[in-house]
């Protein structure tokens, strides 16, 4: 009988494959590391993660300096049902390359075009960074991101008119994959069971009651 190997979490799982594939990191970690000071707690795996993050963001900083940009950005629901922002930023690196980062992902109350708009603009400002400095924006064909009347790009625009807008090219591929898959038999049938097995598993009662 196969042996179902029971996934531990991102963390642990990441540092057993350093542990694996590092012998000086296997030195020092888990099994080798001392009993009070495995450094594996729910709680210390956070602050290390923060720490990671807040030192991933400090060198995006510097690599921006005080240059120009452009925003790229996606509001989605989490687990938890609850409304989320990604925000990226496009600029040129030192080197003269484009490169695209991610910022951060802010929690929203809902996903009106003021509502995001401040909430990028509350990012914005926890980096020193201001919406006067943005030279483009990328988003979906959502009412309240591009709406030419109240939407998200328009309220951007008002405070900052060289922030032009460019529909997400990530985007634009999704929708041209979706229309090659749908010619597909084979690819058009798995999509249509994933549909069907997102909706049971997003609507279960036990997933419900577990995050509620």
């Amino acid at each position: 009988m196969m042996k179902v190997k029971i996934h531990k979490g991102n963390f642990l799982e990441l540092l057993n494959w350093l542990v694996e594939n590092f012998e000086e990191v296997a030195k020092v970690v888990l099994k080798s590391a001392p009993k009070n000071c495995t450094l594996t707690t729910p709680k210390i795996q956070k602050d290390i993660i923060n720490s990671c993050a807040k030192e991933t963001t400090k060198l995006i900083m510097e690599d921006l300096g005080s240059d120009y940009f452009a925003i790229l950005g996606d509001e989605s629901s989490d687990v938890y049902d609850k409304e989320q922002l990604a925000l990226c930023l496009r600029y040129f690196d030192k080197k003269g390359k484009v490169v695209e980062r991610v910022l951060g992902v802010i929690h929203v109350e809902n996903t009106a075009s003021l509502t995001l708009k401040d909430a990028i603009q509350s990012l914005l400002m926890e980096h020193s960074l201001s919406l006067s400095m943005v030279r483009g924006q990328g988003y979906d064909r959502a009412s309240n991101m591009k709406g030419h009347a109240n939407g998200l790009k328009k309220l951007i625009m008002d405070e900052c008119p060289s922030a032009y807008y460019v529909h997400c090219f990530a985007h634009q591929l999704q929708l041209t994959l979706v229309v090659v898959a749908k010619e597909n038999l084979d690819c058009d049938w798995f999509f249509y069971q994933l549909k069907l097995l997102l909706n049971l598993i997003g609507n279960s009662c036990k997933k419900v009651k577990c995050y509620g």
